[in-house]
């Protein structure tokens, strides 16, 4: 007897189209990473959503979007020529998207300086005060 399924059988997850992160919808979309979910949503994109279980006190597990190949390639033209309603700072492909992507990458870029400066200031200040403190009679 053949293994083959009947026509009308679903396909199994392992089957299935594989699906395009973030950074490859980012490649085709002029959006900015942050705001694909949003604009998949307003051009009926389907996407799947892994991870963003909360973590009781500690918050929320990073969230991971995947996109339905198939309406990614539909909706890149309607999306590049400007036809569908997408708020301009979204969009990387105007002034109001390019400023808020360069304050956003600028203040990512300082708050990690600044942890960085913080966290070796403690890894040389307190040996230093240790053995300040102990040689003080």
């Amino acid at each position: 007897m053949p293994h083959t399924p009947d026509p009308g059988t679903p396909k199994s997850a392992h089957e299935e189209e594989p699906r395009l992160s973030s950074d490859e919808v980012a490649k085709l979309w002029p959006v900015r990473k942050n705001w694909l979910p949003g604009v998949a949503y307003r051009e009926d994109v389907r996407v799947r959503r892994v991870g963003g279980e909360s973590r009781g006190t500690w918050g929320a597990e990073p969230t991971f979007h995947y996109f339905h190949p198939g309406d990614v390639h539909r909706a890149a033209p309607a999306i590049a020529e400007g036809s569908v309603d997408i708020p301009s700072d979204w969009r990387i492909d105007t002034p109001d998207g390019r400023r808020a992507e360069f304050w956003s990458v600028l203040s990512a870029r300082v708050a990690i300086t600044l942890f960085t400066a913080v966290f070796l200031c403690g890894i040389f200040l307190c040996p230093g005060t240790v053995i300040f403190l102990l040689t003080v009679e």
